[in-house]
């Protein structure tokens, strides 16, 4: 029988060993984040109860397409996280550079009340992540990549001022835009252009 928690399972393990845990437990990772699916499916927390299929469907139902497959030159079948690696060793990951405005609607932070008076002094942070992520648009009724469903605040960044002032902004695969912020990994108020309390509708200031 069909258990769609068994998806929801897999999906967050698999999140979780390639974007954080594939070095402490043993994966082999390349440079631009792909782990044999081999491997994978041999894991304590995974063997045994799921199949090939099974990392096909969720890698093809995943609403925020956070995975890609591939088949190497000698048949063998991997798989990455497209974005959101504290692993140290990716460092290739497949990103288009925004290198101007044209064509970027929005560059948009999701977050938290309770974060917010630290945001507001210390900038934007990637803390243990390789990059801050960011979303290009908000639609309340569809799941959308770079920012969570239940988020309170959103923080527009200036990015033409971001971008003269020095700042890498990419586009990953399924559309989010990363950025990895200074040499401290952060992004200050400066670069704000708007913050607005979604459940009170009102702006904040900075």
């Amino acid at each position: 029988m069909y258990n769609k928690g068994n998806d929801v399972y897999l999906s967050k393990t698999l999140t979780w060993i390639l974007r954080h845990g594939a070095h402490k437990e043993g994966f082999t990772i390349s440079s631009d984040g792909y782990v044999p699916v081999s491997q994978i499916l041999a894991y304590k927390q995974l063997k045994g109860k799921f199949n090939v299929n099974d990392i096909i469907k969720v890698v093809e139902n995943n609403n925020k397409q956070r995975f890609t497959l591939i088949k190497s030159d000698s048949g063998e079948l991997k798989i990455k996280a497209n974005q959101g690696h504290s692993i140290g060793v990716v460092k290739e990951l497949d990103l288009t550079p925004i290198t101007d405005c044209c064509g970027v609607e929005n560059v948009i932070h999701g977050t938290y009340l309770r974060n917010w008076d630290k945001i507001k002094r210390e900038g934007l942070s990637r803390m243990t992540r390789e990059h801050i992520h960011f979303t290009e648009s908000i639609d309340k009724n569809k799941c959308i990549s770079g920012v969570r469903g239940n988020v309170e605040i959103l923080i527009y960044i200036d990015l033409k001022k971001a971008l003269d002032s020095g700042f890498k902004f990419y586009l990953s695969p399924n559309k989010v835009i990363l950025s990895p912020g200074d040499i401290n990994g952060l992004i200050s108020s400066e670069f704000f252009f708007k913050v607005v309390n979604i459940i009170e509708n009102i702006n904040l200031s900075y």
